[in-house]
């Protein structure tokens, strides 16, 4: 063991290859330098050039890397408008690049990066759902065809866990996909290099890839339970509103929808309250009065923290609290004389906004 962890630092820190994962995170860091690398077409143009260069055999190492270095320079630096702050971040890009690239040999890790790492991270990127609305639309729908109104928690409760696992499945496909072919191509390689170098080298890429793609998932997470309001009033065609003119809340609001009095209600799709919550929410009774609003509707996925307290304070504010009907919290406070009237099933969710829209 102690003999692999030597081997494996002397690849860290002293290989010329240590710098597939470095290169890489340059190339596609955006506050520093302009994320150039997402320019597939611009990296492909310079890995050609600098391969055109490095095959003449009429030129020495010492001759190619500065012919080399030379075209860098000039691809880069001319690669956005001059005076333009994307030309200012690719030049301190460049100025990094001088630091890194010493020898022939760092011009063919610096190629070999926008090859095996950069450019398969953007493609499998490019494959990865920004949400997560095509895995759930159809079993959503095959719920409520099969299984009515009724059952439209079970539709908020699979939800979730169709989107994450559908686009966990896309994001395995392209990593498993594009791993294989880099596999492939080092073997293919004619460049001397070790064991742990390929290893480098790969796990460059699946580091990169993995860094990447959590931020989609992030966005995808956010959007998640909001695409649920929009599917729900797709599926029943109720009609829904933008937000009253002028009404500033803390409450995210995802839908709202006219009463047939007038008034409006808001539905707030979210798995759990947000730790925020005893900052008292600045849609009293008063405020939602002026903009006539008659309610706010959270629909909570994971009602575990949701304590009477919580309960008590927001529905005081006039906002109501739709659980699962099966759940602990909603059987223990429908039952309660003080909590009762601020939490509603899911099962009812759909009867409730008909009942206010049609005034039935």
């Amino acid at each position: 063991m102690n003999e692999l962890n030597t081997k494996v630092e002397d690849v860290i820190y002293n290989s010329p290859w240590r710098n597939a994962y470095w290169f890489a995170r340059m190339m596609l860091n955006t506050d520093q330098y302009g994320a150039i690398g997402k320019k597939d077409e611009l990296m492909a143009d310079l890995a050609n050039e600098i391969e055109t260069i490095i095959e003449q055999q009429q030129l020495s190492d010492g001759e190619k890397f500065q012919i080399c270095l030379g075209v860098i320079h000039n691809k880069i630096g001319g690669a956005a408008k001059a005076g333009s702050k994307t030309a200012g971040l690719y030049e301190d890009f460049v100025l990094a690049l001088d630091e890194e690239l010493k020898t022939l040999t760092d011009i063919i890790v610096f190629i070999t990066t926008i090859r095996f790492v950069v450019q398969p991270a953007n493609l499998a990127l490019s494959n990865v759902p920004n949400d997560d609305l095509e895995f759930c639309r159809v079993t959503a729908k095959n719920i409520l065809d099969t299984l009515g109104r009724e059952k439209v928690g079970k539709v908020i409760a699979v939800w979730d866990t169709l989107g994450v696992r559908g686009c966990l499945d896309v994001e395995r496909r392209e990593v498993v996909r594009e791993f294989t072919r880099l596999r492939t191509n080092l073997q293919a390689l004619p460049i001397s290099r070790s064991e742990l170098e390929d290893n480098a080298i790969m796990t460059a890429f699946v580091q990169e890839f993995e860094r990447r793609v959590a931020q989609k998932r992030k966005t995808r997470a956010g959007g998640s339970l909001e695409d649920i309001s929009t599917f729900l009033f797709d599926y029943y065609k109720f009609k829904s509103h933008e937000k009253p003119d002028h009404f500033q809340t803390d409450i995210e609001v995802d839908k709202w929808f006219r009463c047939k009095d007038g008034w409006s209600i808001g539905i707030s799709c979210k798995r759990t309250l947000r730790e925020r919550w005893k900052q008292v929410s600045s849609a009293d009774g008063n405020a939602l009065s002026r903009y006539k609003i008659k309610e706010i509707w959270h629909l909570i996925t994971y009602d575990r923290d949701l304590s009477d307290e919580k309960l008590t304070m927001l529905g005081q504010q006039r906002q109501i609290f739709y659980l699962s009907d099966d759940s602990e919290r909603y059987l223990t406070a429908k039952n309660h004389v003080g909590m009762r009237s601020y939490v509603r099933p899911l099962s009812r969710l759909i009867d409730d906004i008909e009942r206010e829209q049609k005034g039935e």
